[in-house]
């Protein structure tokens, strides 16, 4: 599924994409409102070398909070300013930057004109004496801050633009530049990645803002972890080389394109360019990213008992010699075989339990803000039982920060009596990096691998929900299945 195209000379590019699908195939004829799920894997490779695009690939802002709560302690405003220091000396000679200073408004720290400087080392010597004579007071506008990145970044010609944004506070000032009008704005300009520092901060917010925004949220526990995230995240950024890859979904008559989301590493909002099938993903370097679509589709009068094509998905990437692969069909299997009909595609059982994990993260972080300790409890319990169920021992060690997990196949926990409610906006932004998923299937449904699950999941005899066929334990109920041969 990794078949590659020769470029647009007749050689073999230099980046290679690849695109798999798993989904199962079988669905019932006599749905109401029959829908196709699947995964969309798609990996980008050979792109370390860079050198397909006439200057500096990135545009880089640094949106540092500078509102009075950065005051105390004042560890917070020095870890700050060593993390803007830290990603600045990263940048390499040519790359336009800039640094904004934000309270209630936003305004320019370096250079002092809402332009944007070259990197060199002059320039980022003047920038790192701006970052460290900042100073902090006023109030929280985040909408304030992006709007004027935006306008910065519109300048530039760079292919690759790019936010880094940290903040301590609730974005208690929207009134004066409401973040749901800038986000609308913003959405396809440019990639942001927020952080959040500091016991104010609500990483609902944060993940809002990175899903439209195609980043990722982050946070750090300790003030002095700060400048060693930002290095690394820029390390990261940097090889980042790709500006845009799109992907098309065309359905077949009688179908239509429900949502294409992405699931993996990070959530983020996608959305068709003038109403098509036509999708633009940003800033890749060498990675996989999974995506779920969910078609609509229409049985009637279509042939039963036999493969028929859905939609297909094809991948492009602008500009320059790269690879291809061929574009993938999407299948439907009308069936009147309920055994057939109510089983699901392992990948998207995955990244849905992963989606009511997130859920019932939320859930206990509103019940908590509320004072509602034992519907916080009840609901950190469902999210171990699913992160168990999973296999998912990485969200389980989080989750066990805030909880005494007693038995986490049956979601029995208790919630411990030193959590704070930071401690469940760390859970909410460290929740929000999705696991790989099980292994890819052949696409079709066919059994395949160790097991033979091929990617499918089997009803819970108790309450009838969804588990992968090779669970111990069913993820909603808890009930443990019998051991398989």
């Amino acid at each position: 599924m990794e078949t590659a195209a020769p470029g647009a000379d007749g050689t073999a590019g230099q980046v290679t994409v690849g695109l798999e699908i798993s989904q199962w195939k079988y669905l019932s004829g006599e749905a109401d409102d029959p829908q196709m799920h699947a995964i969309l894997s798609v990996r980008v490779d050979g792109t370390e070398g860079g050198g397909r695009v006439d200057g500096p690939v990135l545009a880089q802002v640094l949106a540092v909070d500078c509102s009075s709560s950065m005051t105390w302690p004042p560890e917070k405003l020095h870890a700050a300013q060593q993390a803007a220091v830290a990603a600045i000396r990263k940048l390499p000679d040519g790359t336009p930057f800039a640094v904004v200073r934000g309270n209630e408004q936003a305004a320019m720290v370096y250079p002092d004109t809402q332009r944007m400087a070259r990197a060199s080392d002059r320039t980022r010597a003047r920038a790192e004496r701006a970052v460290h004579q900042l100073v902090a007071g006023g109030g929280t506008c985040i909408g304030a801050w992006l709007d004027l990145c935006r306008r910065l970044l519109t300048e530039q010609d760079a292919p690759i633009g790019h936010v880094l944004l940290l903040t301590d506070g609730k974005n208690q000032h929207d009134e004066r530049m409401p973040l749901a009008g800038v986000l609308d704005a913003c959405a396809g300009r440019f990639v942001c990645d927020a952080w959040g520092i500091g016991d104010g901060w609500d990483g609902q917010e944060l993940l809002r803002i990175t899903r439209r925004l195609h980043g990722s949220s982050s946070s750090v526990r300790e003030e002095e972890a700060l400048p060693g995230e930002y290095a690394k995240l820029m390390d990261r950024l940097l090889t980042k080389t790709v500006p845009e890859l799109t992907i098309s979904v065309t359905p077949m008559s009688g179908a239509g394109v429900r949502y294409l989301k992405q699931v993996f590493p990070t959530e983020a909002e996608l959305t068709a360019e003038d109403g098509t099938g036509r999708f633009v993903t940003r800033a890749w370097g060498d990675e996989t990213r999974r995506y779920q679509l969910c078609v609509s589709a229409d049985p009637a009068g279509r042939p039963r008992r036999e493969d028929l094509q859905l939609a297909v998905v094809a991948v492009d990437v602008p500009g320059g010699e790269v690879r291809l692969p061929t574009p993938q069909p999407c299948l439907v299997h009308w069936t009147d075989n309920p055994a057939l009909s109510r089983q699901t595609d392992a990948q998207v059982e995955h990244f849905e339990q992963h989606q009511r994990l997130g859920e019932a993260v939320a859930a206990a972080t509103d019940a908590h803000r509320r004072g509602e300790r034992d519907l916080a409890e009840h609901q950190l319990g469902r999210a171990v039982q699913l992160a168990h169920a999973m296999g998912a021992d990485e969200q389980l060690g989080r989750l066990a920060r805030l909880v005494r997990v007693d038995d986490a196949a049956a979601g029995r926990v208790a919630l411990r009596p030193e959590v704070t409610a930071v401690d469940f906006q760390h859970l909410i932004t460290a929740s929000s990096h999705s696991t790989y998923g099980p292994a890819s299937g052949t696409g079709t449904g066919a059994a395949t691998g160790a097991g033979g699950t091929g990617g499918v999941t089997v009803p819970c005899p108790v309450c009838a929900s969804k588990a992968p066929a090779g669970a111990r334990f069913c993820p909603a109920c808890g009930h443990r299945f019998e051991e398989r041969p």
